[in-house]
């Protein structure tokens, strides 16, 4: 129950922010006159100025909700970077594992002497 009240609050709360933003984005429009003799277009409803104190308040909440999100990105970063080490880690013991292994594979082809039962036409 508790938990929907704070959901709705907060909902409510990113409503509001995106209404003023959308209303500072939003700006009026001014009727394109070419000559004097064309008629004025119907006057609409001046759109409500934001105060000072709005904006301030709008710039405080869009840089307070982008350190929260900043905050989080860090910490999903933060808690997959062993992961990522490890499998890191992971890529360079198959890589050193294999390159040991044909550096063996080449060093003991090399050793042992060719074989002397098989005609060289079967080896080709």
């Amino acid at each position: 129950m508790m938990r929907t009240r704070q959901e709705d609050e907060q909902s409510r709360a990113l409503c509001e922010l995106s209404a003023l933003v959308l209303n500072l984005i939003r700006s009026p429009t001014t009727p394109l006159t070419f000559s004097d003799h064309t008629p004025a277009p119907p006057s609409r409803r001046p759109m409500p100025q934001i105060s000072p104190a709005g904006f301030a308040s709008l710039l405080l909440g869009i840089s307070v909700a982008l350190m929260l999100c900043g905050s989080v990105t860090f910490f999903i970063g933060f808690m997959l970077m062993p992961w990522v080490l490890g499998l890191v880690m992971v890529f360079y013991v198959a890589g050193i594992l294999s390159s040991l292994s044909d550096l063996g594979r080449s060093i003991l082809c090399y050793a042992t002497p060719p074989r002397k039962d098989i005609p060289a036409w079967k080896l080709l």
